[in-house]
């Protein structure tokens, strides 16, 4: 079993990198800015995509090194620890029509501001059981992951 993808496997990491970076220097001004819940949105959709990309990683890694998987299990669930205050984020951030602030229990309800504006809200409910199911409650709370094996 080979450890490493195929030499002729396009890597798409770099550009996704490049556009952040790009977006940063296009749409953040200088000085004070309240982000926008679209914004959190887009960096909610993207962390969870990372998670994915970790998430895949890590089991095709750590049945091969168990060292490397360690490293890459600590650092998606830190990806899935940021993706949950973005989350958090997104409710403290007031609606762009009222300046209302939704209960966060509202998530719960699945679309408590109806489509589209809480998508948001279906992809972190989606992923949070993919990651109760890879991820155990003392792992998502620990203060600190260190390394587990050396």
């Amino acid at each position: 079993m080979s450890r490493t993808a195929s030499p002729t496997a396009q890597d798409f990491v770099p550009f996704a990198t490049a556009a952040l970076d790009f977006h940063r220097a296009l749409n953040i001004p200088g000085g004070p800015l309240v982000t926008t819940r679209a914004e959190l949105d887009a960096l909610h959709a993207h962390l969870v995509a990372l998670y994915g990309l970790l998430d895949a990683h890590t089991g095709r890694t750590g049945q091969l090194v168990a060292v490397e998987g360690d490293q890459l299990r600590t650092a998606r669930t830190r990806i899935w620890q940021a993706a949950e205050h973005l989350h958090a984020a997104y409710h403290a951030a007031p609606r762009p029509d009222s300046g209302e602030i939704p209960a966060p229990e509202a998530c719960q309800a699945g679309l408590p501001e109806g489509a589209p504006e809480l998508t948001i809200c279906q992809r972190h409910q989606r992923t949070a059981h993919l990651v109760r199911r890879r991820t155990t409650p003392a792992d998502l709370h620990a203060p600190f992951t260190g390394l587990v094996r050396r």
